[in-house]
């Protein structure tokens, strides 16, 4: 075992704080690595101040997690000590179910391990994540990091990235598709990002008149105010699929209108209550109401590539650990643009 430090909650009610603890010495398949980067995810904030259920204390969130390796296992064949290395949301999984052999993880029948908040089956107590110096993780949940990405910009990719690339790539978003965003925060941006870079016509959905011009310079084709009862009538049955990016409670029925028959609208964003959906607005188009989680290894790997050849990063604002309540603050303000990233240089030594 060897120390770390980070920042952790010892309770809901409580501000995060330097932290000292333990992780494991790498084993034979292990990668050992100094986190450079960490995104700050609403994933984060929830847990942290008990908002879902199941939240463990002490709480050391962060799941968008950019490094260079310090130390491998004596079976590790993909990773060198010097390498840039990243770990999203998942460090295990069981590995024998159907969903697994099928590249799919996240979806792990037996429940996959979380990079926080989850029994950690290696060394007891439960996982810590990246708001921390270190992390050791095996090496079949290590991606590799294209090297033109500039390091903190691409940390949200590990989860922004891929929750938004997986379904867009399992529903087939392209030339000649019409791809809708609801919503253009951490998610959505990053949705814009890959569905433009994908070759669909991206047409994005927005309360806000201020984000207009941000939606196209990001690749927006068309910007919606869904505020504007006659431009969302005017799409109403126009698009192929949409990826829902909104936490809060919102009408889910007036964009469900804008599908074509057949087509589908993916929730990647978690409203804390159900969302009322109409019945009659699936049925009479065979439409679909889908959800998509995270994504697996290969698919964030393949992201990762994508971006890489693409030059596609998240829009970030650096913070220094020592802000992050002010960050939780100003994200729930939905003051950002669009994603904060800490950099853990600016962790303390010793808590």
């Amino acid at each position: 075992m060897f120390q770390c430090t980070g920042y952790a909650a010892e309770a809901p009610d409580k501000p995060l704080a330097p932290f000292t603890f333990s992780r494991r010495d790498p084993g034979p398949t292990d990668v050992a690595i100094e986190i450079l980067y960490c995104g700050v995810c609403h994933s984060d904030l929830h847990t942290v101040r008990g908002e879902w259920e199941g939240s463990l204390y002490p709480s050391l969130p962060g799941h968008e997690i950019v490094g260079r390796v310090t130390a491998v296992g004596a079976e590790v064949t993909r990773f060198k000590v010097g390498d840039m290395a990243a770990v999203g949301c998942m460090v295990d999984s069981c590995r024998n179910c159907e969903s697994c052999g099928e590249g799919l993880e996240q979806y792990c029948e037996n429940g996959f391990t979380g990079t926080y908040n989850s029994p950690d089956t290696i060394s007891g107590g439960h996982t810590y994540g990246g708001y921390s110096s270190h992390i050791v993780v095996t090496e079949h949940f290590v991606l590799h990091l294209p090297e033109n990405l500039d390091p903190a910009a691409a940390a949200p990719l590990l989860c922004a990235g891929v929750t938004t690339w997986s379904p867009l790539r399992h529903w087939g978003a392209g030339p000649g598709k019409s791809v809708g965003v609801v919503g253009l925060g951490g998610l959505g941006h990053m949705a814009v990002k890959l569905a433009k870079a994908l070759g669909a016509h991206v047409v994005l959905f927005t309360t806000s008149a201020s984000k207009v011009e941000d939606a196209k310079r990001l690749g927006a084709d068309e910007v919606v105010l869904s505020t504007d009862a006659d431009a969302m009538g005017k799409r109403y049955a126009s698009l192929d699929l949409i990826i829902d990016a909104v936490a809060a409670q919102h009408d889910i029925n007036a964009y469900l209108n804008l599908l074509k028959r057949d087509a589908t609208l993916v929730q990647v964003g978690a409203p804390e209550k159900p969302l009322a959906t109409g019945v009659f607005n699936l049925i009479f188009k065979r439409r679909n109401f889908a959800g998509s989680l995270i994504g697996g290894i290969a698919e964030t790997q393949e992201m990762l590539d994508f971006c890489g050849k693409n030059n596609i990063t998240a829009d970030i604002e650096i913070i220094p650990i020592d802000k992050i309540e002010e960050a939780y603050a100003r994200m729930l303000k939905s003051d950002i643009k669009y994603r904060f990233v800490i950099d853990m240089a600016s962790l303390p030594k010793a808590a």
